[in-house]
């Protein structure tokens, strides 16, 4: 999330949770599912540039 300050990030945040108690059960576990496969994405992804990152700090 791209929030500029404490503040907008609270507001987004609030604003998805609202969000999310509308949908349905099935949207919520599609959502969920979504959610996850995001996650794991971008987690191995700042896993990868972390590395990267690393290597280059300490070179073999």
């Amino acid at each position: 999330m791209n929030a500029a300050t404490e503040e907008e990030r609270a507001a987004i945040n609030s604003e998805l949770k609202e969000l999310y108690q509308t949908l349905s059960e099935e949207d919520k576990k599609d959502f969920n599912d979504q959610l996850q496969r995001f996650m794991i994405t971008e987690l191995g992804r700042l896993s990868n540039d972390y590395e990267a990152i690393k290597g280059i700090d300490n070179p073999n």
